[in-house]
């Protein structure tokens, strides 16, 4: 079943402005949040909403979706970008805490935090831009620690709650001043905000919780892709903080350039060289195009300049079917040594069609006698 368009989702039309996204979001979310409305299928809209704004809200997404469609993040599972948008759970605290009391958005340091994006260059060449293809990526990158998974302690020894924020990751200070008490809020010291802590640290992550290693990372570059777009995986990139969802891999495409073709949107452009003989008779040549050589065929009186399409031979189109035609630019090439036989025709020729050339075996002075009668 095709997903649902995120702009359909939110009920905004593409051109809609950041403001107008952020504000059909909220007025959506407050409607089928879990909390608020019992119906069922309300929580499976909430995520479906979730994951339209996690897309439209971001402009860096947004313009990924706009170009490849749901196909930009084909590697988002269910529910999309950890659960929630991949936004960050600051952002989505801040909108719910407009209108659920403050609670939700309560900030505190020792939340769970999404990891960085990573981004990385792939470079491809020109059929492979034009026809697409699948290819393993390998991408340095911080992952959750496999012996400890991300709890900072050598298994089997006791976590505890911090003793001096009882797990809050913070201490309020309070503070007399001329101006009366003034109190303050600052991270814990000694669990570094996060409310927990141990006396024997993971032996593999030294107590970091995470690890770095080499993934390999298979990505399909889709056929049309042009040169300096990129690609967005979702959950490919460092690994999150404090169970926090990972952060994206974005992979720029750079298209090498092709030694005779060049792409001018979904069209192939190609110049050849042809004689003036072929261009005056006409004549059936061939031409390379990215799917081999094919005959073309020059109309007898073909000017230099003149331009011949070759349909269905250029570029696939990124977001649809079909592609785009082969733009071949004829270039009539003057000869610039001659027999003496070959000027003689030349000259008959001329004069069959009403033009007198000059005999070169004539001297210059008789040249000009000519031309003075």
């Amino acid at each position: 079943m095709a997903k649902e368009d995120y702009y359909d989702v939110l009920g905004v039309p593409r051109g809609a402005s950041d403001e107008e996204i952020k504000k059909a979001y909220r007025k959506l979310a407050r409607k089928y949040h879990p909390d608020v409305n019992q119906d069922p299928g309300a929580e499976d809209r909430f995520k479906v909403i979730n994951e339209a704004y996690a897309v439209l809200g971001d402009p860096e997404r947004r313009a990924q979706y706009d170009q490849f469609g749901h196909a930009a993040f084909d590697d988002m599972g269910p529910g999309g970008f950890g659960g929630f948008g991949g936004f960050g759970f600051e952002d989505l605290g801040d909108i719910f805490s407009e209108f659920f009391g403050g609670g939700f958005g309560t900030r505190q340091s020792h939340r769970p935090q999404r990891g960085a994006d990573l981004r990385y260059e792939v470079v491809v060449s020109f059929e492979q831009a034009a026809f697409g293809l699948e290819t393993d990526l390998t991408i340095p990158r911080t992952e959750i620690c496999e012996h400890c998974h991300g709890n900072q302690a050598e298994p089997g020894t006791p976590i505890v709650t911090c003793p001096e924020c009882h797990g809050s990751g913070q201490v309020r200070f309070v503070q007399q001043t001329p101006f009366g008490q003034i109190a303050t809020t600052r991270t814990c010291t000694r669990c570094q905000g996060e409310g927990k802590t141990f006396d024997t640290p993971c032996t593999v992550c030294h107590g970091s919780g995470t690890q770095r290693k080499t993934a390999t990372v298979k990505v399909k570059i889709p056929a049309g892709i042009n040169n300096g777009q990129s690609l967005r995986l979702a959950g490919k990139g460092e690994a999150g903080y404090r169970g926090g969802p990972p952060g994206d891999l974005l992979v720029s495409v750079r298209v090498k350039p092709h030694e005779l073709f060049r792409r001018e949107g979904q069209n192939v452009i190609l110049e050849t060289s042809i004689s003036f003989v072929q261009a005056a008779l006409g004549d059936e040549i061939e031409v390379p195009t990215l799917d081999g050589n094919v005959k073309l065929r020059i109309p007898e009186g073909t000017q230099s300049g003149r331009v011949l399409r070759l349909r269905g031979k250029g570029i696939p189109h990124l977001r649809g079917s079909g592609r785009g035609d082969q733009m071949v630019h004829i270039k009539v090439v003057t000869p610039t040594k001659l027999t003496a036989k070959q000027k003689e025709l030349l000259r008959e020729f001329a004069k069959a069609g009403g033009t007198d050339l000059p005999d070169e075996n004539k001297g210059f002075f008789e040249r000009m006698k000519d031309a003075l009668r």
